[in-house]
């Protein structure tokens, strides 16, 4: 008697191993036919990359770039320049002036810009700026001096290919007031925007 109980025990547990596997089976079959797909779909959006016109990185070379920059530490908007002299060098310019008698000054500098690499729609980049910045306060004009070190982006979206945004962050080294050692971060309000010609 207690060998029929234990053989229907068995047998029981035996059905119910052979629907788990069962369902497992419908699981991972279900998955591999997924994974075609998935498979299937990664391929054509890689060809699809691979094969359109817009893949590659935009060339700027002999282009000017006329923009505006707000990096300048006296917060005076600045009219910017950039020329793409070859794929890995570009050179800059920035120039701001304002006659306000509170708060108003000048600013004008060279910027030097390094690709690092490019991107189907923007270039990665080092940049060191130098600049000459005055400021005019009540009672005292002051002047300094403003070098920034930074690594940056410079991007454009697609059928826009002529206005480039900048992103920047890195070090600033300037005086106004006190000498100041200071990170910045430059969102492309502040970094510049530039319409190629």
């Amino acid at each position: 008697m207690i060998n029929k109980v234990a053989g229907s025990h068995d047998r029981e547990a035996s059905l119910k191993l052979s629907k788990i596997r069962t369902h497992e089976t419908m699981i991972l079959s279900n998955y591999l036919q997924g994974s075609d797909a998935m498979k299937k779909l990664f391929l054509c959006l890689a060809m699809i990359i691979i094969l359109s016109p817009n893949a590659y990185a935009t060339d700027r070379r002999s282009r000017l770039g006329v923009g505006y920059t707000n990096q300048l530490i006296n917060n005076l908007p600045a009219i910017s320049f950039k020329l793409q002299r070859s794929k890995a060098f570009a050179l800059g310019g920035l120039v701001g002036y304002s006659n306000a008698r509170t708060g108003g000054g000048h600013g004008a500098g060279l910027k030097f810009y390094r690709n690092i690499f490019d991107e189907p729609q923007l270039n990665f980049y080092t940049a060191l700026m130098a600049a000459l910045l005055s400021q005019k306060n009540p009672g005292a004009d002051k002047s300094g001096f403003q070098v920034d070190a930074t690594l940056g982006t410079e991007f454009h979206f697609s059928g826009l290919s002529s206005i480039a945004f900048s992103v920047e962050f890195g070090m600033s080294f300037n005086k106004i007031n006190d000498f100041v050692i200071e990170t910045v971060g430059n969102n492309f309000l502040v970094a510049g925007v530039h319409f190629y010609l």
